[in-house]
């Protein structure tokens, strides 16, 4: 298979994908069913089993102009709690704030979008609308190889699939635990959470598509959190190419351990690249008709696909805070892994 982005149509090599994974889908893939059905319903969202002691931590985030250039470095702190998955590994869970924000991209942008990169996937971005968010947990970073391991292995949790206990294309390296999992489809996260779930007495899940461009955004209005661009010192990303005026940068080609580029304002790594990141709604078009609750989407959808976020060590400088494409959920790759969020339960 081609890697992703290798050539000029990294938004053409999307549908590449999904042509390629329909062809394989016989032989690669096995459709399994839906592991727990309260995705869709925030309201049914259990409070934690515990009281979560929170931590703060410190951080700094930049902002760069249209040439790429810094124009702005402050020091941040949020709040986030250690989850225990034994063996001395653990996810960091960090509390976000409950808001109002404005989800998508307006008309004239995605018609600029639309022109430059020639895809009219942009389409799909629309139209904005605005969405109140209420405060939640999200992943410190998207779920890294040692994490996936100390889940996976748990077979005693297991609630409907057998997990790979080492899917990942960039693994057997010295800083393999520390990357981001891939090669996981939709199906697999699911399962993830629910094992997850189960050991800790929480209920954790995939993010809504809402709440994870919420959580991308950290309070901006720009193209990245960034900034009004992005470029190979900020993400891991193919920033041989250009978005704006920023010069040209490295093309990594491969994984890089997360929490090694700049943060967002909400303390968040790696939303922009290195991995593709599955969110639970099923598949819509476009937004018409869309929650405004920041709730998961899943009435009149595809429920055989669902959206990815965030773009990928492959995947070209449209890898915005608002960029959305679907496949379906049975395929694996290796640029897709996934962050988890649980509720707030009783600590915000």
């Amino acid at each position: 298979m081609r890697v992703l982005g290798a050539s000029r149509g990294d938004l053409d090599a999307i549908e590449a994908i999904k042509r390629i994974a329909l062809r394989q889908s016989s032989i690669l893939f096995t459709r399994r069913e839906y592991v727990t059905g309260s995705e869709g319903n925030r309201s049914s969202t259990p409070k934690p089993s515990q009281e979560i002691g929170l931590k703060v931590f410190n951080f700094e985030v930049v902002r760069v102009n249209a040439k790429g250039e810094q124009i702005k470095k402050e020091s941040k702190q949020s709040q986030y709690f250690a989850q225990d998955l034994g063996n001395g590994i653990t996810l960091e869970m960090v509390a976000i704030p409950g808001g109002t924000f404005t989800m998508g991209t307006e008309d004239e942008e995605i018609e600029r979008l639309v022109k430059k990169f020639g895809w009219e996937g942009f389409r799909k971005e629309r139209p904005q609308h605005e969405v109140t968010v209420p405060p939640f947990f999200i992943g410190k970073y998207p779920i890294t190889q040692a994490q996936w391991k100390a889940i996976a292995s748990r077979t005693d949790l297991k609630v409907k699939q057998d997990l790979d206990l080492n899917p990942a294309h960039f693994k057997d390296r010295p800083d393999s635990d520390r990357r981001p999992v891939e090669k996981v489809n939709w199906d697999h996260a699911i399962e993830f959470c629910a094992r997850l779930s189960k050991l800790t007495g929480r209920e954790y899940r995939l993010p809504s598509e809402a709440e994870w461009e919420y959580a991308c955004r950290a309070g901006t209005t720009t193209p990245f959190y960034f900034g009004e661009t992005i470029t190979g010192e900020l993400a891991n990303y193919k920033s041989g190419e250009t978005y704006a005026d920023e010069p040209n940068g490295e093309y990594r080609r491969q994984t890089t351990p997360v929490g090694q580029f700049p943060p967002n304002a909400f303390g968040l790594y790696d939303m922009h690249g290195n991995v593709w990141e599955w969110c639970a709604d099923t598949w819509h078009d476009n937004y018409h008709g869309a929650p405004t609750d920041g709730s998961v989407w899943t009435e009149n959808g595809d429920d055989n696909c669902s959206s990815l976020r965030g773009g990928s060590w492959s995947f070209n400088p449209a890898c915005r805070s608002a960029y959305r494409f679907d496949l379906p959920r049975r395929v694996y790759y290796y640029e897709f892994g996934f962050r988890v969020v649980c509720g707030a339960g009783r600590t915000l």
